[in-house]
């Protein structure tokens, strides 16, 4: 590949970390995990940080934490990662989804108000059925990068009694402000509970591996607790001078915590996140100064009362300019060496959902009109001008053909 899709940017320092991690004698997790929970709760401004090994644990825990249970239902946006919906399902419970805005590609919240309206009134609502429990949260994600409208998802959970868990998987950092003359406010600091990634091509790695944020003591202690078996002590304190062999199991709970060699990773990520967060946004500019005025182009925005993360950089295609279609115009940047991808088919699409909650594209008719026309070009903190120029130029003679 001339320009692969991703590729990380790792340097001397995270490798050191890593071998000093590997030569203390203590993998798993211990210290260093503490370390960057307590680092990145500062980095954000959240009082407690949970490591995980993934966003997907942090999400299953988060909803564990707010007692879920089977038969609830949890709005979820169709136009997000498999496991925004998922984590609901391992309760037996509901994922009622809710169509995307056709700006952001968030959450629709007025959409998720009609829902919600539905719901108490005891109309249809797609995937719905009779019986079932309360309605008990709902999970924005932050498409690509750019924040929800945060304080219309938290106004409708005030009216409708809703927990509001953020996926943060694309963002850290991102921020957000009620008006072009507010405060700016991080994410992480806008739910009772937010769930970041730290997968291998996300805004900081480390390969594999997820954070929980709150500021509420018994969610997080919670979910501490949940994530390793349910055991009162950690591991890494039975074997210190300070600690003891004894625990009990007190919750039936899961394998979902970070390694110390992760963290080990995590700890100069983080230290790195501004530097990778302004090569993200300089890549972006490029982007836009190149790709501007190239027919049938839809290039993402960044809101004025919105700090984008520059997770992903997604355009959309005017099928009536691209009349081969997205999958023409992906096979044509593989011929010329560019890797691209597709964030997302719609949940409802996807065959489990389809088949299990008898859903049809048009129920959701935002998400299913832009499916067909998304692509998502590389985008990474160690792309070059001549790198950005390289796909740039490829649409450009696409577009020619």
């Amino acid at each position: 590949m001339k320009v692969p899709f991703y590729r990380p940017s790792i340097t001397e320092r995270e490798i050191e970390q890593v071998v000093a991690c590997l030569r203390s004698g203590w993998l798993t997790t211990g210290p260093v995990t503490r370390e960057f929970e307590a680092e990145l709760a500062r980095y954000v401004g959240a009082k407690h940080a949970v490591a995980l090994n993934s966003c997907t644990a942090a999400l299953h825990l988060a909803l564990d934490a707010i007692g879920l249970q089977r038969g609830d239902l949890v709005l979820v946006p169709t136009m997000t990662f498999a496991a925004t919906a998922e984590v609901v399902r391992y309760f037996d419970a509901t994922p009622v989804f809710v169509d995307c805005d056709p700006v952001t590609q968030c959450i629709d919240v007025s959409a998720a108000r009609t829902v919600l309206e539905r719901i108490r009134a005891g109309d249809r609502v797609a995937g719905v059925t009779q019986p079932h429990g309360r309605v008990r949260a709902i999970i924005p994600m932050h498409y690509a990068g750019q924040m929800v409208d945060v304080d219309a998802v938290s106004a409708l959970a005030a009216e409708y009694d809703l927990v509001v868990i953020e996926d943060a998987a694309h963002t850290l950092p991102a921020f957000t402000r009620s008006n072009t003359s507010a405060p700016w406010r991080a994410v992480g600091t806008t739910a009772a509970i937010t769930c970041f990634s730290f997968y291998a091509n996300k805004c900081i790695t480390t390969g594999e591996g997820g954070m929980a944020v709150t500021d509420d003591d018994a969610l997080a202690d919670r979910m501490r607790l949940m994530s390793l078996h349910g055991m009162s002590k950690d591991a890494w304190k039975r074997y210190t001078s300070a600690g003891s062999w004894y625990y009990e199991v007190v919750a039936p709970g899961f394998k979902y915590n970070l390694t110390d060699v992760a963290s080990a990773i995590g700890r100069v990520q983080l230290e790195r996140a501004n530097e990778l967060w302004e090569a993200r946004r300089a890549t972006v500019a490029r982007y836009h100064e190149l790709l501007e005025g190239v027919p049938g182009l839809e290039l993402p925005r960044e809101h004025a009362d919105r700090r984008h993360s520059w997770h992903l950089f997604s355009i959309r295609l005017d099928l009536g300019v691209w009349h081969a279609g997205r999958d023409a115009f992906i096979a044509g940047l593989k011929e010329r060496g560019i890797g691209a991808s597709v964030h997302w088919m719609p949940l409802h699409m996807q065959p489990y959902y389809r088949e299990t909650y008898g859903f049809a594209a048009e129920d959701f008719p935002v998400a299913a009109s832009l499916w067909p026309r998304l692509v998502t070009l590389p985008l990474f903190p160690g792309m070059t001008p001549e790198d950005v120029r390289t796909v740039a130029d490829a649409i450009r003679e696409m577009a020619r053909d």
